[in-house]
């Protein structure tokens, strides 16, 4: 019982001790948690009235947020009662295994820093990486989201988007239309380019570029294949590859000139 006693006494010290310690620290960490989140939305706004790069902006408020959180936290404790300067010290002493061990996200870390500063995409570009494409959404400290057209949300490492191969296709202004239209050997080829020269002058989506092209590409098995490229905006890509589409089969039909499909012929014998 005396030993028990004693530790209860030991206990009872340590609480009225390091309780009020405890309490104002909790207090602290709230009070400090609110500042942060009222600074950040500051220096959002802030910066969004700058002529700062919506892609560094977003990096920006992430890094800043996580310094404060650091040194909340440093202060939180020291308030306890915990020496900062032995703190810090074995938090250096691991951060060697620290480091090991988050190989990663140190090289997400650097993957982010390279993208802002040699930009080979930006916020709203629409780009192809690592097996996916869609439009940059933000670029964060260690990921970068993209937005599918179907509005997906697909998040990829800044480390791998900066050590491997991407496709932006919102660098250029005008981007180039490839097609391959096939009509059959008994049709009237003369007829069908200048059908397809019409369908590219009449569209005024078209620019007046010496790269635009129609002319016979292959001559297939079952097909004499048109190549066709036409120069456009950007923007204008995917409405005037869908248009021309149409618009070829719409003409075909109307001149009787055919598009051959794959058919298969079977004979039963009896």
């Amino acid at each position: 019982m005396e030993i028990l006693n004693k530790y209860l006494e030991l206990g009872l010290g340590y609480a009225k001790e390091f309780a009020p310690k405890i309490f104002m620290a909790i207090v602290i960490l709230v009070i400090g948690l609110i500042i942060i989140r009222f600074v950040v939305s500051a220096i959002e706004k802030a910066l969004k009235h700058s002529k700062i790069d919506i892609s560094l902006r977003h990096f920006l408020e992430s890094l800043v947020g996580i310094l404060l959180k650091i040194l909340l936290f440093i202060i939180v404790i020291s308030h306890i009662g915990i020496q900062t300067t032995s703190f810090i010290a074995i938090f250096a002493a691991a951060g060697f295994a620290i480091g090991m061990a988050l190989q990663g996200s140190l090289g997400n870390f650097a993957g982010g820093v390279m993208i802002l500063f040699f930009k080979p995409f930006r916020v709203g570009d629409f780009i192809e990486a690592q097996g996916f494409s869609g439009s940059v959404n933000k670029i964060e400290i260690f990921n970068t989201i993209l937005k599918t057209g179907d509005n997906k949300t697909i998040i990829i490492p800044n480390g791998k988007l900066s050590n491997d191969s991407i496709v932006n296709y919102s660098v250029e202004k005008n981007r180039r239309v490839d097609m391959v239209f096939g009509i059959g050997y008994d049709d009237d080829i003369k007829k069908a380019k200048q059908i397809l020269e019409t369908i590219l002058k009449s569209d005024k989506r078209v620019l007046e570029n010496d790269g635009n092209l129609v002319a016979i590409g292959t001559l297939n098995a079952s097909s004499v294949d048109f190549k066709v490229r036409a120069w456009v905006k950007s923007g204008d890509y995917w409405g005037v590859y869908h248009d021309l589409n149409e618009k070829v089969k719409t003409e075909f039909d109307k001149n009787k000139i055919s598009i051959p499909f794959p058919q298969m012929d079977i004979n039963l014998k009896k």
